[in-house]
């Protein structure tokens, strides 16, 4: 058998960051952030998690910062993306088809129990079965019996609660059997969704998201560590020596519902560290001698969504009149006069920073301002269905994004003549549940932040038929049974070039049926104090938390 031995998909991009020119500042002291043995605590931005801290059931910013911490997966990544096995000894292949697993000895969790084998497939399957309503059961779709444990025909019930494509051989030794050749498979399996688990873990899956026990480089601060709305603490773990060494003593995350106000903590010393500056600065931040400033080209994509479901957005005239919004934006515009140029406008829907990104793909016309076009695909829409109402754009008003839906708003009333305007709910947390839920009766904000380096995961996670109707981050329930096809056999493709032209054809669908559309690229705009060394973010926008130390 042939051991799999795969690099991240990413361009060579430099990841030097742009420092502050002054090193003097009013930034907090190490006293100001230690605890009362002088532990060092490096303190740092996020929102409120919409969910318990489940692996296989967060997929949003805040959760998914704190989930990365404490666990460890069968591989990780390194800053630039390259993976690296962690837990795994092994990953091996004869026909990227079954795959055999072996852990390395030694492993524990926080509360002394051995990851094993078990720990995996049992995560797994319990992530996958439908009853169990994980917001990332599609990350195991590719294993063979998932349709028993999740079907896909509206209404059916599992007819089995794991998965056969899992067999545990022994406790450190598992097999993996897929539907079809996946020559990625391996690069999946540093994403959260398939982190293990401990067995506590199944006793009181709600309870053990509020104070999950996991095998990371840092653990929970003990008991109500989670202070909702406020914030998380975390301290490292003695016992972890993964790829990830921690130089630090911990990482509290403090909850804000305004990144404003996160900004001046930071200016002020209350707060070491805030990954995205708000708009209202970005054209001062770098020259602030207040603090260090941090910039460098990223992978996150800005979208809006719409939902076919919505009145006015299904079938021929729901097809014309997304066209109509997107010719409708001025994208270079927005981007310069809000963001001061520290977004790139979107010309597809993955990310500069990946293998694959294109600015030169068939139909990509549509991402460009074209109001005389986007009127005539208008009134080709209200011939079918004259339009009523006002066009609304959901999204959350705890950060920066009112300024640009404004703009973006502003843009379509103009070019359109038809009201549209802004919808905020109040926190991140509360704008999700309305998406999830499928509440939300109005298109809305969205993006991606990559949870593998690779632009399959971009399509694939957002758009493909078994990321839909809950089972996924597919939150428009967009489905097409020629874009699933194409990213199936992108991903069982022979050669990472091969599968970069399918998926590329793939997104080609995507730009005619336009289920979200694309806006722009969030590059990394970020601040400390000036005490904290060795900040780096990593492939997808993320600080290396674990890498900070401060003076």
């Amino acid at each position: 058998m042939k051991s799999i031995r795969q690099r991240a998909l990413l361009k060579g991009v430099g990841l030097a960051v742009v420092a502050g020119l002054a090193l003097t500042g009013c930034g907090g002291d190490a006293e100001s952030q230690a605890d009362g043995d002088g532990a060092v605590i490096i303190t740092a931005n996020t929102t409120e998690p919409q969910n318990p801290l489940v692996p296989t059931s967060t997929n949003e910013v805040g959760g998914g910062r704190v989930i990365t911490q404490l666990f460890a997966g069968l591989v990780s990544y390194d800053v630039d993306g390259t993976m690296q096995n962690e837990v795994a000894k092994s990953i091996e292949t004869e026909d990227s088809q079954t795959y055999d697993i072996t852990l390395e000895k030694g492993w524990t969790f926080t509360n002394g129990e051995k990851v094993t084998a078990h720990s995996f497939v049992d995560a797994w399957n319990y992530g996958a079965l439908a009853t169990n309503a994980q917001l990332s059961a599609n990350f195991f779709a590719p294993i063979e019996g998932y349709e028993d444990v999740n079907p896909s025909k509206e209404g059916a019930e599992p007819t089995a609660k794991t998965m056969s494509g899992l067999k545990v051989v022994d406790d450190y030794h598992f097999t993996v059997t897929l539907n079809q050749p996946e020559s990625d498979f391996p690069l999946r399996l540093g994403y959260s969704a398939y982190s293990p688990l401990p067995q506590v873990a199944f006793e009181d899956m709600d309870a053990f998201g509020e104070n999950p026990i996991g095998n990371g480089p840092y653990m929970m601060d003990g008991e109500g560590a989670w202070e909702h709305n406020r914030q998380i603490r975390l301290v490292k773990n003695p016992d972890y020596e993964g790829n990830r060494t921690v130089k630090n003593d911990g990482l509290t995350l403090r909850v804000y519902t305004d990144n404003e106000a996160a900004y001046a903590d930071v200016q002020d010393g209350a707060l070491d560290l805030i990954d995205a500056v708000p708009a209202s600065a970005l054209k001062t931040y770098t020259e602030n001698e207040s603090i260090k400033s941090y910039s460098q080209p990223g992978s996150v994509f800005q979208s809006f969504t719409i939902p076919e479901r919505l009145k006015h957005f299904g079938g021929e005239e729901g097809q014309l009149r997304r066209h109509a919004l997107s010719m409708s934006i001025n994208r270079p515009q927005i981007a310069e006069a809000i963001f001061q140029g520290s977004v790139t406008p979107a010309t597809d829907f993955t990310a500069p920073t990946l293998d694959g990104y294109s600015d030169s793909l068939e139909g990509s016309d549509v991402l460009e301002y074209n109001p005389e076009q986007a009127k005539k695909l208008w009134a080709e829409a209200n011939k079918i269905n004259e339009w009523t109402g006002t066009f609304k754009l959901g999204y959350n008003g705890d950060d920066s994004h009112k300024q640009w839906v404004d703009a973006v708003t502003n843009q379509i009333s103009n070019t359109l003549e038809i009201e549209a305007i802004g919808a905020p709910t109040a926190t991140f947390g509360q704008f999700r549940s309305l998406i999830t839920e499928r509440e939300i009766q109005y298109p809305f904000r969205s993006g991606w932040q990559g949870d593998y380096p690779s632009i399959g995961n971009y399509l694939v996670a957002l758009y493909s038929s078994d990321a839909a109707d809950g089972n996924g981050s597919n939150d428009g329930d967009y489905k097409n049974e020629e874009f699933d096809k194409k990213v199936a056999q992108a991903a069982a493709a022979d050669s990472p070039e091969k599968g970069i032209e399918l998926y590329q054809e793939a997104e080609e669908i995507l730009l005619e049926d336009l289920p979200a559309i694309p806006l722009w690229y969030e590059n990394v705009a970020a601040a400390s104090v000036p005490e904290l060394k060795n900040v780096e973010f990593d492939w997808k926008n993320v600080p290396a938390y674990y890498q900070i130390t401060k003076k």
